[in-house]
């Protein structure tokens, strides 16, 4: 089987292609294809195709209805690599990459663009930099050189791997899309909001949610604009600083209960009311953007949709098909396992050995029983939180886990000092200068007037909406500390996707959502067991892969269902 080829489509319709040697050179004559899906489906000896970019390539080919088992994405191993030399935020274009390579000026990235209901097109606006197969050969050829350079090249080269894995599987579900059933979408909406108004207005609970505000306040009030709220309480001598409702609701005064239920309502409305129906549900399916690595720890985010953010109760319009099933898995524990698994603490890891609850077996050993001081006591030390009883409860668990809570201390210290930061396999923090809000969901810090997530969010949402300041050192520090978690268990979940992709790609079953500790396949009935077992199969291989020989086990609870919501 010849290891791998280079690919790069043309603007006809057709493909220049070549074979690659084992020093990421041409090792054959460019050949020209008159058509890209052709150039591929009559080459299956080709065990990777290497090209510029996923987004730009794969869904052309899944639309022509071939399926690449593996690839090499150049600029997203760009972006990998830069971020490891602490050049985070350079050009990552494979143009920028070869004019870097021969000196010359180096060009900036294309704008990237929303992304448009119901579009399968590729995440960059066509006017990307085309570059010639010969080129490409030799900006990858470079990067496999630059990988020899990293502190670890084994790793680093099992993170480029995986990460274009990763894009693979989201191109895969961006094309399948998620099962949504628009009449129970409706349904919902017309239980919770009422009906709906001519012109667009408000529907009718939220016009009577409205007006009980009002009528609390004694004169008119827009519960929607927080400014007018916060004079309205002001006025009746009660002074808030935010509408939030953990802020709120401890507030003595009529017009609370109405003003919590109306912002409940409000951002069902606005986020997945009907104008969101009518715009990104077509044919029972749908489909977010899915856009791997989309955050500096590289977790994944989706370009529109809101797809990592579907409230609890917009989950009951998440419906198999007939005869099929949603098989859905949550990672247990996922961080503290991680944690285990990087600091390699004897301890912590003889208790992430176990499927049963860490956080019971934690508090058996280190807080009296006392599981809810267990659970905040591991999230204190890896989101930073080291104050007052976070304090207390840091000591406890050093005690029992010395070397879990040192690499985590390790890592923060390094963050207040301006040094980086890696994951296992080595993802790189941004330096510091350059890490500011961008740095972003992962941090967990609250800014005081960020708006409070929506219901049933996810884990893969805590701290959406904060940030911190790069100069203040401190907070830098809590980021990192939280970087080489998250970002550990990223890489660990993107080899995780590429497994179970090739576990089931026999089946007709379907990869169709992720968000960080979970995972969503869409199969027949009948293949449910398959698929139970092949996530769990899959769970154990990336394990191994991503953190070698280690007693941690990285269980999920599984449910098979025919709709979303009654998986929790």
């Amino acid at each position: 089987m010849t290891e791998r080829w280079a690919l790069a489509p043309a603007e006809d319709g057709g493909a220049e292609v070549a074979p690659l040697g084992p020093d990421g050179l041409l090792a054959g004559p460019v050949r020209r294809e008159p058509d890209l899906a052709g150039a591929v489906r009559g080459r299956a000896e080709v065990a990777r195709w290497v090209w510029r970019s996923t987004a730009e390539v794969y869904p052309m080919l899944l639309a022509a209805g071939v399926r690449v088992e593996r690839c090499y994405d150049i600029e997203d191993a760009e972006t990998l690599l830069l971020g490891h030399e602490g050049r985070y935020g350079e050009p990552r274009s494979a143009a920028a990459a070869l004019a870097r390579l021969r000196g010359g000026p180096v060009p900036s990235d294309p704008p990237q663009r929303a992304a448009e209901p119901g579009s399968q097109s590729p995440l960059f606006e066509p006017q990307a930099v085309h570059v010639p197969l010969t080129d490409l050969a030799e900006v990858y050829a470079e990067q496999q050189r630059r990988h020899d350079r990293t502190a670890h090249p084994d790793r680093m080269r099992l993170l480029t791997a995986a990460e274009s894995a990763g894009m693979l599987v989201a191109a895969e579900m961006n094309r399948s899309g998620l099962p949504w059933s628009a009449d129970v979408h409706r349904a919902l909406l017309h239980e919770m909001l009422g009906e709906r108004y001519a012109g667009g207005g408000e529907p009718r609970r939220l016009a009577e949610l409205a007006d009980e505000v009002s009528a609390a306040f004694g004169r008119r009030v827009r519960p929607d604009l927080p400014a007018d709220v916060i004079k309205a309480f002001a006025q009746a001598g009660i002074k808030v600083r935010s509408t939030r409702r953990w802020e709120i609701e401890s507030v003595d005064h009529p017009a609370v209960k109405p003003l919590i239920e109306y912002k409940k309502l409000y951002r069902i409305w606005v986020a997945h009311g009907w104008s969101w129906l009518q715009d990104w549900v077509r044919d029972g399916r749908f489909r977010p953007e899915f856009l791997a690595g989309g955050t500096v720890t590289g977790r994944w985010v989706t370009n529109g949709g809101g797809g990592l953010q579907i409230p609890k109760v917009i989950r009951r319009a998440v419906v198999a098909d007939p005869g099929w099933r949603l098989v859905v898995a949550d990672a247990d524990q996922m961080e503290p396992r991680v944690l285990a698994a990087i600091s390699r603490d004897p301890g912590l890891m003889e208790v992430a050995g176990r499927e049963s609850d860490l956080y019971q077996s934690v508090s058996d050993r280190a807080f009296s029983g006392d599981r809810a001081q267990a659970k905040l006591a591991v999230l204190g030390a890896v989101y930073g939180q080291t104050s007052g009883d976070g304090l207390k409860n840091l000591a406890a668990l050093r005690r029992r886990f010395p070397k879990a809570v040192a690499y985590v201390d390790d890592a923060a210290r390094a963050g207040e000092e301006g040094r980086l930061v890696r994951t296992w396999l080595g993802r790189t923090c941004p330096p510091a200068a350059g890490a500011a809000a961008d740095a972003d969901e992962e941090a967990g810090i609250p800014i005081p007037d960020a708006d409070e997530p929506a219901e049933g969010s996810g884990s893969q949402d805590w701290g959406r909406g904060y940030g911190y300041a790069s100069t203040n050192a401190r907070a830098r520090g809590r980021f990192a500390r939280n970087f080489v978690v998250q970002g550990s268990a990223a890489d660990w979940t993107l080899l995780l996707l590429a497994a179970l992709r090739q576990s089931c790609a026999g089946l007709a079953a379907e990869l169709v959502f992720f968000q960080h500790d979970e995972v969503i396949v869409h199969c027949p009935q009948e293949e449910a067991d398959a698929v139970v077992t092949a996530i769990r199969d899959a769970a154990e291989l990336a394990g191994r892969l991503t953190f070698g020989q280690t007693p941690v086990r990285f269980p999920f609870t599984t449910a098979v269902v025919e709709c979303y919501a009654d998986a929790k």
